[in-house]
């Protein structure tokens, strides 16, 4: 499939965007699951360079590998990276020590992020509807976060915020970004990004993995590369609108992996505070879902 063309499959888009968060769900769990002492670089480093054969495998299995480098603003690129990197790294060292659950919830708050940057950077409209869900998204951080606050988990809580923070960023710059570029170009600058700072900081700090270590950390990289091509391939087969409400699935993976692996559960301020933040995401994607077609209807007219 060229840049930029679009083949409309719904179901196949759905399945696509299954398969990404049970990707990025398994990615989280090898990290957790290789254990701590791990610098943050060192982890970066390996989630992001065994990232990149799933990405450049699949845009030349598409016929578009040459659409990886080609940019028309690397600006913009070293931008979305600089942001990005800090996402990741402050996501792997609030994942160390949250449960799996925890870390998962915190980071639906990324769309309502997303909805207020978007509106205070872009000037994209925010209605009543959409307001009064990102108020209700808050309070649902809030319900999750506050109680964790006198705890062990208090800090991490709150270094993931800040994480979920800069991936709202993330994706106004994305929003921006893709007017002039592919899908695969922002991807694999990112990536490439990632893996070179990661790089960089290995003579200052680095623990020899062992097997079992190591198998986890390149595992963590592959799983991720395949969430990031599921999640591209989803999104070039069906509206975001669709999809959004899918992410969501992710607690199940979370929950599921963290019980299985970890044996860890969530206490019911993470499933309280998840039903007020889905709720929340929800309705913004309904919104969204809801604009969109009264968009094509005026056009059509």
């Amino acid at each position: 499939m060229s840049a930029g063309s679009r083949v409309d499959a719904p179901f196949a888009g759905i399945l696509y965007k299954i398969g990404a968060t049970l990707g990025f769900a398994a990615m989280a769990a090898c990290i957790k699951a290789a254990g701590e002492g791990y610098p943050v670089g060192e982890v970066v480093f390996f989630r992001s360079l065994f990232a990149l054969p799933p990405v450049l495998i699949w845009a030349w299995a598409a016929g578009n590998l040459t659409d990886a480098w080609r940019t028309k603003n690397i600006w913009l690129h070293i931008s979305r990276s600089t942001i990005g990197i800090a996402a990741m790294a402050m996501s792997f060292i609030a994942l160390a020590d949250l449960p799996l659950a925890d870390w998962t919830v915190i980071g639906f708050a990324m769309p309502i992020f997303a909805t207020i940057l978007a509106a205070a950077l872009l000037n994209e409209p925010v209605g009543s509807w959409r307001a009064g869900a990102v108020a209700a998204g808050f309070v649902g951080v809030l319900v999750i976060v506050g109680p964790k606050l006198s705890f062990e988990h208090g800090v991490p809580a709150l270094i993931m915020l800040v994480s979920t923070l800069c991936a709202g960023m993330v994706i106004v710059i994305i929003r921006r970004i893709s007017v002039t570029e592919t899908g695969i170009s922002i991807a694999f600058y990112f990536m490439t990004s990632c893996t070179l700072v990661g790089a960089a900081t290995l003579p200052f700090a680095w623990k020899t993995p062992d097997t079992q270590g190591l198998v986890l950390l390149i595992a963590s990289g592959v799983f991720g590369g395949l969430g990031q091509v599921c999640n591209t391939f989803a999104y070039a087969r069906a509206q975001p609108s669709l999809l959004g409400p899918f992410d969501y699935l992710g607690l199940i993976w979370a929950v599921t992996l963290g019980a299985a692996i970890f044996d860890q559960w969530p206490d019911w301020t993470v499933w309280v505070g998840a039903v007020i933040v889905v709720g929340s995401g929800l309705v913004i994607a309904w919104r969204e879902r809801r604009l969109g077609l009264q968009k094509q209807r005026i056009q059509s007219v």
